[in-house]
């Protein structure tokens, strides 16, 4: 008996496939985004803290309280927004699975999605395994005058259709770390005021973010907040991605939906950490010092760059920068991707594996993606490397 597969086109994802290349060739790899230098120990401290004091069984359903609560004053602080803990707060297997939770809660047989491409790789999934229908609008690309990706709001309205359920947005934005602002938000308002939908709002890069520019939640405008998931993780904010502890944002009613799945795919998270992160989030240092942080390596990788044949796109937020490869190659993104590591040892992300179709000419604009969140001695043997490409 064979199983009939949900997800028949689904194989190993761009970034399995390029994290292997990278150890069958020994390269750097600047490809996933993963930090590679520890957290602080202050909160390896805490989560040992926990387990000492007997944090290790189930906590609640929802997250731990202490948690939920300092979550609850961050967003209050940040964007001035109030959610309750109690009933709009849920601590999440990561990011993704806050994703998975919001679609599965939200979308039936027969919806439809809109989704922005370039866009990260667990949101068409999970629209499928929903049983919606994924509908992709396309973000404009870079161009001599707007060198970075942005979104053309026209086609977004022209996607939605009276079977369209959800709009999914990413910001600071995973490939092309786009940010978005006061006029994004504006043209959001008037989509939420035309059209009956939800908004499901992926901000895990939320405190990375530079030059002095501040993000823009959607939980800064009521109109937005009153329809919107709003989603981040821990993982980002303190250098911990394995740990998989995120959280998802909502009004009691979209909330209650969200938990009825959640409470199914894995009950909870794991305690310790949760305790530890609610104690070491309360100081607001702890991310509000991120910027400063991040954007040093982001300014020490472009510079680097920009002393061989690649040229470097601006990169407003994320821990990742896109350049251009045109000088060096006229082969489709994933090719050179592939060439790169082989060739030379360093590891990359071609932007065209986050669209749908990234075979097509509209998906390779000959543009890859370098994670910089990476020690200093890595970037240095990376553009050792790159200067002789």
């Amino acid at each position: 008996m064979l199983i009939q597969s949900k997800l028949p086109e689904v194989g190993a994802t761009i970034f399995t496939t390029m994290s292997k290349m990278a150890l069958e060739y020994q390269a750097i790899n600047l490809g996933q985004g993963f930090p590679d230098f520890n957290t602080d120990s202050a909160l390896l401290r805490l989560v040992s803290d926990a387990m000492e004091q007997g944090f290790n069984q189930y906590p609640a359903m929802a997250g731990v309280m202490a948690l939920r609560q300092v979550i609850s004053q961050k967003i209050v602080n940040l964007y001035q927004h109030q959610y309750d803990p109690e009933t709009e707060i849920t601590i999440t297997s990561g990011a993704t699975q806050a994703i998975m939770a919001s679609v599965l809660a939200c979308v039936g047989v027969g919806d439809e999605v809109v989704v922005l491409e370039p866009c990260y790789d667990c949101y068409i999934p999970a629209i499928k395994l929903a049983g919606g229908t994924a509908i992709s609008v396309p973000m404009r690309a870079p161009s001599e005058t707007k060198p970075v990706y942005s979104v053309d709001w026209s086609l977004v309205n022209a996607a939605i259709t009276k079977k369209t359920k959800l709009l999914i947005v990413n910001f600071p934005h995973n490939p092309t770390g786009a940010v978005i602002t006061s006029a994004d938000l504006d043209e959001l308002e008037k989509l939420v005021q035309q059209h009956d939908i939800f908004l499901l709002s992926d901000e895990v890069y939320e405190h990375i973010i530079f030059d002095g520019v501040q993000h823009l939640s959607l939980s800064t405008r009521p109109t937005l907040a009153a329809r919107s998931f709003v989603i981040s993780s821990f993982g980002k904010t303190t250098h911990t991605t394995g740990w998989k502890i995120g959280y998802c944002c909502a009004p009691k009613l979209m909330t209650t939906e969200l938990r009825k799945v959640h409470q199914f795919m894995v009950f909870t998270v794991p305690s310790p950490f949760q305790h530890a992160l609610a104690t070491y989030t309360a100081n607001a240092n702890t991310y509000l010092n991120l910027p400063s942080f991040y954007q040093t390596k982001r300014d020490y990788l472009s510079d680097g760059l920009r002393q061989t044949r690649f040229k470097v796109l601006p990169s407003p937020g994320t821990f990742f920068l896109l350049a251009d490869y045109s000088d060096i190659s006229d082969q489709k993104e994933a090719d050179f991707a592939i060439w790169l590591t082989q060739t030379h040892g360093v590891t990359v992300i071609p932007v065209s594996a986050f669209y749908q179709s990234s075979d097509a000419p509209a998906s390779n604009h000959k543009l890859v993606r370098f994670c910089f969140a990476k020690q200093e001695a890595t970037l240095d043997l990376a553009l050792e490397r790159l200067a002789k490409v």
